[in-house]
């Protein structure tokens, strides 16, 4: 693939409200569509990878004989995933630098090409697509699993959500990403190209005091201190005081005693 790469913003930014989040995925809880189609020895491309802490779970079940490439375009995120996974004693990964748009490796090259929250923030997704299946072994597995912003919901009815949820989405197309991502990857897969593709949904819950107290208080802060609030007040998408009062509404609903939370992810596996 050649010639100019289609704008990649990543919208939560790499600040340590947002990879306080990263570091809390596992392969259980954030690829357990794709863990049946793993086996030992396989080469799997991991794109996204973020801190690392699915990339060091798929590596430890492709094993010592398989092979995992983990990307992303921060080198200084690629760089707590490579601590991160030398810290689990994993030996069979490397990490580079790379956009999902030109992808550096050659064709069929990976069993297993997967791509975690990724597709909402690229500038066209099909074309990402094509390009991961570009670099898939024929017979090998695409997978991508993204959120679906739109379906997300919550009690109680909190009017500081409603507006965060109104302003996210804002910022993430101003970005030129999709942040209901999640219901359109069964239609971006086929429009890549793919002929054989198995769609299906889980979902991420908060409702113990303890999951209330950390996702609310996470995104009390990333509401204030990571690249999303900068940009919605760059933009002028809302100032510094409406950050305020979103980050103390998440607070409040982290506090209540019956509050609940949940969101869907969209999952695909495409061949073909």
């Amino acid at each position: 693939m050649t010639g100019r790469q289609p704008a990649t913003v990543y919208t939560h930014g790499y600040q340590e409200a947002v990879l306080r989040s990263h570091r809390s995925r596992t392969a259980a809880d954030s690829a357990a569509y794709l863990l049946p189609e793993l086996r030992p020895r396989q080469t799997l491309l991991d794109i996204g990878c973020g801190p690392g802490t699915i990339t060091a779970d798929l590596a430890e079940l492709v094993g010592p004989g398989g092979r995992v490439v983990a990307v992303d375009t921060s080198a200084e995120v690629l760089e707590q995933a490579a601590a991160y996974v030398a810290g689990r004693g994993l030996p069979n990964v490397v990490f580079e630098i790379a956009n999902v748009h030109e992808l550096p490796y050659r064709e069929g090259e990976f069993d297993v090409v997967h791509a975690h929250q990724v597709l909402q923030h690229v500038a066209d997704p099909v074309a990402a697509l094509r390009e991961m299946r570009r670099v898939a072994a024929p017979g090998g597995v695409v997978a991508a699993r993204d959120v679906d912003y739109a379906s997300m919901t919550w009690f109680p009815e909190a009017p500081a959500l409603d507006r965060w949820l109104e302003l996210y989405e804002r910022i993430a197309r101003a970005n030129g990403g999709e942040p209901d991502a999640g219901r359109r990857l069964l239609s971006w897969a086929r429009a890549a190209g793919f002929t054989d593709i198995a769609a299906t949904a889980t979902t991420w819950t908060y409702a113990t005091p303890e999951q209330r107290a950390w996702w609310g208080g996470m995104w009390a802060d990333r509401v204030t201190g990571s690249a999303i609030g900068r940009t919605a007040v760059e933009r002028g998408f809302a100032d510094q005081a409406e950050l305020a009062r979103i980050a103390a509404g998440w607070q409040e609903w982290s506090a209540a005693g019956d509050g609940w939370f949940s969101m869907l992810h969209g999952e695909i596996l495409a061949r073909g």
